[in-house]
């Protein structure tokens, strides 16, 4: 494949569109409905075969604060609130203005997505994110990214908005302060060239390239891969070409929960819900409630660079509303025992040892892990379970910065792009500089925040 660049407009395009957006993911998606709503003449286009991206390799959550899907719950919530919990996570170091922007912006897009494009929206009231002041997560039916990815691209469809796939982007056309348009890679590797009046990056982020992760995050570089291997950088290379700002390029998202060998996500409300997490000792090993961001580096400083997710049956009953912990039920990654001794022998740990571990959860209180344990969560009961979980990255969080409101990519010598803008992954996101500053659903909530108000930019 050819290495993105940049060059000087050719004297014509074989197609001109007004919008023309790179990625089909959520982000992008939703940039198109927004564009479309906004009467422009749009064009999306995606490199894979269909459109996928790192959402559908999520359990499809969106974060949103004041919706009426809150209200119906009898959730009292705000944007103010939701910008403070971003803050409190990523420990200040974010961009206020684009926190701010993306708080609330979340509740008007998600009442938009449900009210306007008919996505079945419902709020997760069942259990509770690590970080979150309130309930506040969105999701599908089957809470799945998927399920997500194939409800936007319905819509797509339905409004007859132009998507085309197999249409690798390898080259902008750029002179000085604009983007005249894009250079795409067929797969019989012929070359088509379209022009258009803004370009809107939605081709996510760069976990996909191994060389940008060990170059900008290699504490997480022996991780399992676990977003779409499309992820190869491209708006951040193309960014530093053009003389584009970028932030952040060593945050990202982690999760230390994913079953090993299966490579399924395992619901953190495993954890939330009262489970622990073990190593091959049968021990504990750090504060499981900092986050699963955190989590997969705490998971491959382990022995082997796994560990045990332990909960009861009251907690999978809990976790079976994912599509992927049942996934993982069926494909064997779950392990079961009518007692600690039973759950020991199948999970080959050292039965005192696990004993020990879970006898040592107080059932009010702080233990020496620094975890507060709340009265109201019940302790574990027979049965138990158990899954083999390793640690993985999942998305990159930095990248090209971009003004809150209209999410035009900024220069690095000041001001922005006449009509160039990056939106979910491909924009810096508001996690910090790490792995620590990922607030749950962070990811989406750039995505659609983003996509939206760069559509109707």
């Amino acid at each position: 494949m050819a290495s993105p660049d940049v060059a000087e407009p050719p004297a014509s395009f074989d197609l001109t569109v007004e919008t023309l957006i790179v990625g089909a993911g959520a982000a992008g998606m939703v940039a198109a409905l927004a564009a479309h709503e906004a009467g422009q003449e749009v064009l999306l286009v995606e490199a894979d075969a269909v459109p996928s991206g790192s959402t559908a390799l999520s359990a499809g959550l969106i974060p949103a604060a004041g919706t009426q899907f809150q209200t119906e719950a009898g959730i009292q919530d705000s944007a103010e609130r939701f910008a403070q919990d971003i803050q409190a996570k990523a420990h200040d170091e974010n961009d206020p203005d684009l926190v701010a922007s993306m708080a609330s912006t979340a509740a008007p897009v998600i009442e938009w997505l449900a009210h306007d494009h008919g996505l079945p929206f419902s709020l997760v009231t069942d259990f509770d994110y690590p970080g979150h002041s309130r309930r506040r997560m969105h999701g599908l039916p089957t809470r799945s990214g998927q399920e997500l990815i194939d409800a936007l691209r319905a819509r797509i469809e339905a409004l007859d908005v132009p998507l085309i796939c197999n249409r690798r982007a390898i080259r902008l056309y750029s002179k000085e302060n604009r983007i005249f348009g894009a250079q795409l890679q067929l797969p019989d590797d012929s070359r088509e060239t379209i022009g258009c009046a803004r370009l809107i990056l939605a081709c996510n982020g760069f976990g996909g390239n191994r060389t940008m992760v060990s170059t900008h995050m290699a504490e997480i570089d022996n991780a399992v891969w676990f977003g779409h291997d499309g992820n190869r950088g491209e708006a951040v290379t193309w960014g530093q070409a053009l003389g584009a700002a970028t932030a952040h390029l060593g945050a990202y998202q982690g999760h230390g929960n994913v079953a090993h060998p299966h490579g399924i996500l395992i619901t953190w409300a495993t954890i939330t819900e009262g489970g622990v997490q073990v190593n091959c000792q049968g021990k504990r090993f750090w504060n499981e409630a900092q986050g699963y961001s955190e989590a997969a580096r705490a998971v491959l400083a382990q022995p082997g660079g796994t560990a045990w997710v332990v909960f009861d049956s009251r907690i999978a009953a809990v976790a079976r509303q994912f599509e992927d912990f049942k996934n993982a039920e069926k494909q064997g990654a779950m392990l079961a025992g009518e007692s600690i001794a039973e759950l020991a022998k199948a999970a080959d740990l050292p039965a005192d040892a696990l004993a020990n571990t879970l006898g040592d959860i107080p059932n009010e209180g702080t233990d020496a892990f620094g975890r507060r344990w709340s009265g109201q969560t019940p302790p574990l009961r027979p049965p138990y379970h158990a899954v083999k979980v390793t640690g993985a990255l999942f998305h990159t969080q930095g990248g090209l910065e971009v003004d809150p409101a209209t999410a035009r990519v900024r220069r690095a010598a000041g001001g922005s792009f006449d009509n160039l803008h990056a939106v979910g992954g491909a924009a810096c996101g508001v996690s910090g500089t790490g792995d620590s500053g990922y607030l749950s659903g962070n990811g989406l909530l750039a995505a659609v925040t983003l996509g939206y108000l760069a559509g109707r930019a």
